[in-house]
C-alpha cells in the first residue's frame, strides 16, 4: 500500500474554499461583467459556471478521499483532478482565443488521462486513447475555426469576432461556425461522436461523476461563449436543434436496453446533452444553461451512488403497467398542468406557436414520461399513486423554473437570452417524432420487438477494445 499523503485533504479544502469564493463573487457582481483586456472576461456565465464547477468538484474531491484511499498513483490522481477543475474555471472566463484553445486542449488531455488512471488495465488505456483522439480532433476543429476568424478579422478575442462578424466573408463564417459546432458536439458526446463517452466506463467512479456532471457540459459552454457568432445564422440554429433532437432520441432509446448501471447513465447523459443543445437551438440559452446545471447535480449524485444499486439479478419476466384509466388520466392532467405552470413562470406563450411553444411541449412530454415511470415503480395503491403525482412533480417544475429565471437574470448582459426562433416544418416534424417515440417507450416496443432491441444494443456499443468481458478481472487491477 502506498504511503499516506496529505495532498487529497489539502486540495479538497482548497476546492471548497474556491466554492465559497465563487458564491461570494457571484453575489458581489450579480451578473455584471468584469474584465482584464484582452484575456479575461468574468460575466454572468462565468459566475454561474464557477459556482457549479467548484461545488461538483468539491463533492467529487471529498468522495474520492475514501473511494480512492490506498489506490496507486493517488497524488497524480488528485493533482490531475484539481488541475482539471482549475482549467475548466479558467476556460469559462477566457476571452483570448489562443488561451481558450490552449485550455480546451489541456482540458481534454487531463480528462483522457483520468479516464485511463488505472495504468495496468489495458481496457482503461484503450478508453483513454480513444477519448484523447476525440478531444484532439475537437481541438483541431477549434484551431482551424479560430485561425480562419483571426486571419479574416484581425481580432484575437471572442468579442472582437462578434464586432466584425457582419463584415467577414460568408464562406469564412460558415466554415468557422460549423467547426465550432462540431467541437461542441465532440465534447458533449452528441451523435455521431458519442462513443467516447460510452467507452469511458473504465474511469474511476469519481471521474465518471465529474465527467458526466460537468465536463461533457463544456460543449454547451462553448456554444454559449461563442453564441454571438454561432447563432447569427438561421441554418446553423436549425442544425444545432436537429443534432440535439437526434441525440436526445437516440440516447433515451439506448438507455432503455442497457443492463450495466454506468453505461445506462452514460446513455442518459448523451440524451440530456441532446436536450440541452435543443434548447440552445430553440433560442433559449438560459434554459440550456439551467438544464446543464440541474442535470450536472443530478448525474453527479447518480454516479456517486451507483455502487449502492448494483445487484446481480435476473431481469423481470413481465413489464408492469400503470393500472387503470385513472392513472393514465392523472398522468396527462399533471403533465399538462406542469406545462402551463412552466409557461406561466417563465413567460412563455403556449399559443404563440414559436420556440417557446415547442419548449413547453417538450416539458409536458418529459413530465408525462416521468409520471408514467413513477406509476410503474411505486408499490403504493393506484388511488394513492394518482393523487401523489402532483405533489411530487409540480414542485420539481417550480424548482426548474426558478433555476431558469435565476440563470436568465445572471445572463441578462451576455446576449444568451431568447433571441427568437421561427418554427419550421422540421421543428413540427421532430415534435411528432418525439411523440411517436414516447408512445413506443410507453408501450414497450423495445421489449416486444427483437429487431429493435438488437438495433439499439448494437448502435450503443462502446469501442470493443474498452470492454472487460470477464467479471473476475475487475479485481485484478
Amino acid at each position: 500500500m502506498p504511503p499516506p499523503t496529505r495532498l487529497p485533504a489539502v486540495l479538497t479544502r482548497v476546492m471548497w474554499a474556491g466554492f465559497g469564493l465563487a458564491v461570494a463573487l457571484a453575489f458581489f457582481l450579480k451578473g455584471e461583467t468584469w474584465s482584464i483586456d484582452p484575456y479575461i472576461q468574468v460575466d454572468g456565465l462565468t459566475q454561474v459556471m464557477a459556482v457549479v464547477v467548484t461545488f461538483v468538484s468539491g463533492i467529487v474531491h471529498s468522495f474520492s478521499r475514501r473511494y480512492m484511499a490506498g489506490a496507486r498513483h493517488l497524488r497524480s490522481f488528485y493533482g490531475r483532478l484539481f488541475s482539471l477543475s482549475v482549467v475548466v474555471l479558467l476556460l469559462t472566463a477566457t476571452e483570448h482565443v489562443v488561451v481558450f484553445l490552449a485550455l480546451w486542449t489541456v482540458m481534454g488531455w487531463l480528462l483522457a488521462s483520468l479516464i485511463g488512471h488505472i495504468r495496468r488495465w489495458p481496457e482503461a488505456q484503450a478508453s483513454a486513447r480513444f477519448a484523447r483522439r476525440m478531444f484532439l480532433a475537437g481541438s483541431g476543429a477549434l484551431a482551424v475555426s479560430f485561425a480562419l476568424l483571426v486571419h479574416s478579422s484581425g481580432a484575437w478575442t471572442v468579442s472582437g469576432f462578434v464586432d466584425v462578424l457582419s463584415a467577414l466573408p460568408r464562406v469564412v463564417t460558415t466554415i468557422s461556425v460549423s467547426l465550432i459546432v462540431v467541437a461542441a458536439m465532440m465534447q458533449s458526446a452528441l451523435v455521431p461522436f458519442h462513443r467516447w463517452l460510452l467507452s469511458s466506463m473504465t474511469a474511476p467512479t469519481p471521474v465518471s461523476a465529474f465527467m458526466h456532471a460537468g465536463l461533457v457540459n463544456a460543449g454547451g459552454v462553448l456554444l454559449a461563449r461563442f453564441s454571438g457568432i454561432v447563432f447569427e445564422t438561421d441554418a446553423v440554429v436549425l442544425l444545432v436543434f436537429f443534432v440535439g433532437a437526434v441525440t436526445a432520441l437516440a440516447g433515451q432509446a439506448w438507455a432503455l436496453v442497457q443492463t450495466n448501471v454506468k453505461r445506462q447513465l452514460g446513455c442518459s447523459t448523451t440524451a440530456q446533452m441532446g436536450f440541452m443543445v435543443m434548447q440552445f437551438g430553440l433560442g433559449f440559452g438560459a434554459a440550456g444553461i439551467a438544464h446543464l446545471i440541474l442535470h450536472g447535480f443530478y448525474k453527479a449524485y447518480l454516479f456517486l451512488a451507483s455502487g449502492s444499486v448494483v445487484e446481480s439479478t435476473s431481469p423481470p419476466q413481465a413489464r408492469p403497467n400503470p393500472a387503470g384509466w385513472a392513472s393514465t388520466l392523472s398522468s396527462l392532467v399533471v403533465a399538462v398542468a406542469a406545462g402551463f405552470l412552466f409557461a406561466w413562470l417563465t413567460g412563455k406563450s403556449v399559443l404563440a406557436l414559436d420556440g417557446g411553444t415547442l419548449l413547453v411541449f417538450f416539458v409536458v412530454l418529459a413530465v408525462l414520461h416521468a409520471t408514467r415511470t413513477l406509476l410503474r415503480r411505486t408499490g403504493l395503491p393506484a388511488r394513492t399513486r394518482a393523487w401523489a403525482l402532483p405533489f411530487v412533480l409540480l414542485p420539481a417544475i417550480l424548482m426548474y423554473a426558478a433555476v431558469y429565471k435565476g440563470v436568465a437574470w445572471m445572463l441578462a448582459g451576455t446576449g444568451l437570452l431568447a433571441f427568437g426562433t421561427p418554427l419550421t416544418p422540421l421543428h413540427w416534424g421532430i415534435a411528432a417524432v418525439f411523440t411517436f417515440v414516447y408512445v413506443g417507450i410507453d408501450r414497450g416496443w423495445h421489449h416486444s420487438s427483437t429487431r429493435l432491441y438488437v438495433l439499439l444494443m448494437n448502435t450503443s456499443q462502446p469501442v470493443s477494445s474498452t470492454l472487460l468481458t470477464r467479471r473476475d478481472r475487475y479485481h485484478v487491477h
